[in-house]
């Protein structure tokens, strides 16, 4: 049964004994605290939330209670707090500086007078601490995260599957000068700090190890010693993407457009294949120059599809515009060319008709008047792509 009673710790001896190392982790509390344990997230507060929490403690307004879990060998790890925590250390530590008596200027802990550091040192936190097993803690950790800067969902898988693997994932696709973000961090989307670029990578990995979910890829892992095999995965996932688009000087012109692509479901689904690499890419630059293509990003999956009536929807190419369509449904007086020549005597209203390409855009057809014919809607979805 969980066991929980309140303290009061100043400040200034939490702060004692701070370090803060993005491969080893945090501590604090003469290295007594564990501030970042497996399951906890990063560090994600903003300058203006982490200057907001100085401005608490420098006006002695009350700050939130905090949660430490009693390991039982004289240590802590900190269950909920982490980001109040960081900040008032690190601003100790003077890695930061905040504004100071309504001034423009700002301080850092080391320029303030002897009375403004003593409100910042005796500055009194009221700490929880839990005591119970590991699973009453990782609940109560959940429970108390629920309020405030909710978790993200990987967060909080993070926490209840933490352990080695999940502590060498980070390592990789989370912390502060990562892999992922050395080698691969501008074709990522999302908040690498959220765990979301760990969490792509999983869902990629689950999905190429035929699993049904996140969860069951986290379970099987969670007690391997590391995440190499993951790691190791996903690197091949981004070297194919390269070697397939990256690989002449005209790719630098859409490299923005690879931010964010699900390319671990692409490379699932297509790398058996084989590819001509200098056609895929001519193909890819000229995509990337047709004005008719409104959808950049479902080029590359184009690129490496069969070219169906289904794959074109990846492009969104440009539709005929209103305008256009009463052109040629007034020049045609209402009448399906496809009907006509086969004899069949109908005038059609304009809701009764779909704009056609006399010449498909897939065959070099454009998206202008002089290539617009309005069919029935029957003879239109009988000729596709021809």
């Amino acid at each position: 049964m969980m066991k929980i009673e309140k303290i009061t710790i100043k400040i200034k001896d939490i702060a004692n004994g701070y370090k803060n190392n993005g491969v080893e982790g945090v501590v604090a509390y003469d290295g007594k605290l564990d501030v970042r344990p497996s399951y906890q997230r990063e560090f994600i507060y903003k300058d203006a939330e982490r200057d907001a929490v100085i401005d608490t403690i420098k006006n002695n307004f009350p700050i939130n209670i905090m949660y430490w879990a009693d390991k039982e060998d004289g240590t802590y790890e900190l269950l909920d707090g982490q980001q109040r925590t960081i900040s008032f250390c690190e601003f100790i530590n003077n890695k930061f500086s905040v504004m100071y008596d309504n001034s423009t200027d700002t301080k850092f802990y080391d320029n303030l007078t002897s009375d403004q550091k003593e409100i910042i040192d005796n500055y009194p936190i009221d700490i929880y601490i839990c005591k119970g097993t590991d699973s009453e803690k990782l609940k109560w950790f959940e429970r108390i995260n629920i309020a405030g800067k909710a978790l993200s969902p990987q967060e909080l898988k993070d926490a209840i599957y933490h352990g080695t693997w999940v502590t060498d994932a980070k390592k990789y696709f989370v912390k502060d000068g990562c892999p992922c973000y050395k080698l691969y961090g501008k074709y990522m989307a999302k908040d690498r700090l959220r765990a979301e670029w760990l969490e792509t990578a999983i869902k990629w990995a689950y999905e190429a190890n035929n699993m049904n979910s996140i969860e069951d890829y986290m379970a099987k892992y969670q007690k391997k010693e590391d995440a190499s095999e993951l790691w190791q995965y996903f690197c091949e996932v981004m070297e194919w993407m390269k070697l397939l688009f990256l690989n002449n000087v005209s790719s630098a012109s859409y490299e923005n457009d690879m931010r964010g692509i699900e390319w671990g479901k692409l490379y699932n689904k297509y790398h058996r294949n084989n590819y001509n690499y200098k056609t895929i890419m001519e193909e890819a630059n000229k995509l990337f120059r047709d004005p008719y293509v409104s959808n950049k990003s479902g080029i590359f999956e184009y690129c490496l599809s069969s070219h169906s009536i289904e794959d074109l929807r990846l492009l969104n190419i440009r539709v005929f515009d209103d305008k256009q369509k009463q052109i040629a449904y007034n020049s045609q007086k209402g009448i399906c060319p496809d009907c006509k020549y086969q004899h069949i005597d109908k005038v059609y209203q304009l809701d009764e008709m779909e704009a056609d390409h006399v010449t498909a855009w897939s065959k070099g057809g454009t998206t202008d008047i002089k290539n617009c014919q309005m069919l029935c809607i029957h003879h239109n979805r009988l000729k596709g792509n021809k």
